[in-house]
This record gives structure tokens, sequence and C-alpha cells, in this order.
């Protein structure tokens, strides 16, 4: 209830900022309305992963997603509109239909702005929050989304209160619903001191509710960290800090923590190479259960740091074996990633990428160690018209005796992922 009052105070003011911004002067209001398509259709073939009881650990399936935008800007209004189709081919549930974005915002000329409705969000690096366009339902947030940009600083405030319907009765109980969290509450700042210098910093507090003790109970759990950002001439070095507090929907204390770097250089026009770590915490207690029985173990905390919205596809390898899916038998042995990679552009229509990963759990795992295994990544991007681009990629990895107790994949620990993907993003008007 109270998380509920302070929503409600913070949008009474939000409202009174939108009121003053609504007294923009509109004698001479220009107004532009577009819109745009971005569809893909893609092919995968997996070998290796989650073995079936028919011994058949091979799979191969078409799957598209088409996103419409229509998009409707003045000085002091922008709205978006953003219906979406995605599914597998030849799919019984014939597909889903729904929703990607649709908000309003006002702004005003001195940097004030709000906006509020269904929203894609993204933050720095993405690791953290961004909208993983990469799957075929991308993270979106029903969200109120304000603040101020100017040259040099950006400050936004996120606020989100969810309920599964209107109720008449019930109060605010909030379970099996479309998000993640009942409430939430961000703070973001980001500052720009020079041109080759960012930093952000940022601050988290989400609700869940549980029903373990008999009744419905908030528990709230926060995010704080730090980005850095430098990037002069032909250089970008990145790092960041997260740590996680409070207490899960199962009333357990969380400490959990990470922290990443990265560095980026562009030798000449046509390559460039690229090297990172990072390290996410995890569970001591972390145990896996013999295959095709259920295990148990008392935990009085979690280590296991949350990645959150972010773009999980994005740096956790392709292959998306770690936050995508879960481990076998839950909790996490956290994640370490050592990585290294180049690109090579010979044209402005076509880019190769490699990449290849080091992957190690962060706690000891049955006593056996911690390496995950290797993993070879390679990907083309081919724009083949100025709104089509066919894009490819081929993944390998040599995974360890841990990589198949966790994953319960392939005995002889060669995993396999090959896709072919066409993109095409048409503008079909602009007025």
């Amino acid at each position: 209830m109270r998380c509920l009052k302070f929503f409600l105070c913070c949008l009474s003011a939000l409202c009174a900022t939108v009121l003053c911004v609504a007294q923009t002067d509109t004698s001479a209001v220009k107004h532009h309305f577009s819109g745009s398509a971005s569809m893909w259709s893609r092919g995968e073939i997996r070998d290796g992963a989650l073995p079936a009881e028919n011994g058949e650990d091979f799979a191969a399936f078409l799957m598209g997603k088409t996103t419409l935008q229509l998009d409707y800007t003045s000085p002091w209004l922008d709205v978006r509109f953003a219906p979406k189709y995605f599914g597998v081919w030849g799919s019984s549930s014939s597909g889903n239909l729904g929703i990607d974005e649709a908000w309003l915002g006002l702004k005003s000329p001195v940097g004030l702005f709000v906006r509020l409705g269904r929203q894609k969000l993204s933050y720095d690096d993405q690791r953290i929050i961004g909208d993983d366009d990469w799957a075929m339902a991308p993270i979106t947030h029903d969200v109120v989304k304000a603040g101020y940009e100017g040259k040099k600083h950006k400050l936004h405030l996120l606020l989100a209160f969810n309920q599964n319907n209107e109720n008449l009765n019930g109060g605010t109980v909030y379970v099996n619903g479309g998000q993640d969290y009942k409430s939430m509450e961000t703070l973001w700042y980001h500052y720009d001191p020079f041109p080759w210098l960012g930093g952000s910093l940022i601050a988290m507090n989400m609700g869940m509710q549980s029903r373990l003790t008999g009744e419905y109970k908030s528990y709230f759990q926060q995010l704080f960290g730090a980005f850095l950002n430098v990037h002069p001439k032909n250089f970008s070095f990145q790092a960041s800090y997260y740590r996680q507090t409070g207490k899960t929907e199962y009333a357990l204390p969380i400490h959990a923590w990470m922290t990443s770097a990265e560095s980026s250089w562009q030798i000449i026009p046509q390559v460039g190479v690229k090297a990172g770590y990072f390290y996410m915490s995890g569970d001591p207690t972390f145990f896996v259960p013999q295959e095709h029985t259920f295990g148990m173990a008392r935990k009085t905390e979690v280590c296991g740091f949350n990645p959150m919205f972010g773009s999980h596809h994005k740096f956790y390898g392709a292959m998306d074996f770690f936050y995508v899916t879960t481990y076998y038998g839950g909790n996490t042995p956290g994640l370490q990633d050592l990585h290294i990679g180049a690109t090579w552009s010979p044209s402005k229509k076509f880019d190769l990428q490699g990449a290849w990963h080091y992957l190690a759990t962060s706690v000891v795992v049955d006593d056996r160690g911690k390496a995950l295994g290797n993993e070879w990544e390679l990907s083309l991007n081919w724009k083949l018209a100025p709104d089509v681009s066919l894009m490819a990629g081929y993944s390998f990895m040599h995974g360890t005796e841990i990589m198949s107790l966790l994953k319960r994949s392939d005995e002889h620990n060669r995993l396999q992922w090959g896709w072919l993907m066409l993109v095409v993003t048409p503008e079909f008007f602009k007025l």
C-alpha cells in the first residue's frame, strides 16, 4: 500500500510538470508522422544440448517476427504505437500477436520530459536494462519515465506499479503477471564531462509478492551500481560494478555482485579487436542433483547475481546457455567470461566477426572445479540493400564435465549452433 501511495504522489508531481509543458506556444508547431516496420525471419540448427528421451539432441526450426511502428512527433509531444507478431513457423499456437510499444511523451525546450505507457528501456551497455531485440519477445515495461536531458547531464526516473486486473476488491495482490515485478523505482544519472568520457550511476528498487507465510507479503530487492565509458578516438574502454541487496520473494537475504571490463581498438578502418572479462557472483551452496532426480539444499542467503532486464544474448555467449535458460536443479553458480574478438569490414556493406570465450563458474561445482569450456563464434552481416540485411552465424562449444552436469548437454560435450536471418526494415511513409 505504501508503494501505491508513493507511486501516486510521484505521478501527481509528474502530471503537474506535464501541465506546465502543455503551455508551450503551438502557433507555429511542425507535426511529423511516420510509419515503418522491422521484419525478420530466422532459421536455427541446434546440436548437442538437452537430449530428448528418444536420444535426439538435434533440432531445426524457422521463426519470424514483424513489428509495425507508427510515430507522431511535434516540438512538445511524442507518440508511438507498435504492434508485433512473432512465432515459430507451423506452430499450433498460431503465433503471438501483441503490443511492443504504446506510449505518449511530453517534452519541454529546457530538456524536461515525461513518457507514460508500454515502452522499451535501454541504459548504458544494456547489461542491466536493455530491450534484447534478438529475442522473439523483447523486453518491454509498463512504466512512467520522466527526467531531464541536457548537453552533459541526464537524469531519468522510472516508476511502475503492476496489477493483474482492475480489481473491485482484493487489495493489490500481484502474482503470475506479465511483468517480473509488482513495483519498480529506478533512478539513473549520466554525466559526460568530456566528449570522450562518460559515466552513469543507477539505483533500483523492486517489489515482489509471495504467499509462503500464508498471506501475500511484499519483499523488496535493490541494485546499485556504476558504469564508465572512455572512448578517445579509435580506442574505447568500458567498466561496471553492480551490487544487489534486499530479499527475494522466498524471504532470503540477497548478497550478490558483479564486475566487468572490456576494451576495443579500431586498428584501421577495416579491422578492429576487443577483449574483456566479467565476473558474476554465485551461490556457495550450489549443487547438482543426480540425473532424473530432484535435489534440495537448505539456503540461508542468495549470492547468485541476477542481471535483471539486460540484453543477455549480447554478453554471455551467443549460444545463450547462461541467464537465458536456467541451470539444471535451479539456483546459479555464477559465471566468469574471458573473451577476445575481432571484426573485419572490407566495405561499408559487409563485416565479419569472430570471438572466443573461456567460460567458468564463480564457485566450485560438486568439488569438480569451475571450468565450463570454450566457445568459438563466427558471424557476418551483409547489407544487400538500404533496408535489407542478411545475417548468419555459427558457434561451437567444447564443454567440460561440469558443463554436462549443469546443462545435461551432449555426453561428448560438443555443442553446435548455426543460424541464418533475413532482416527487412522499410519506412513506408514520412509526413
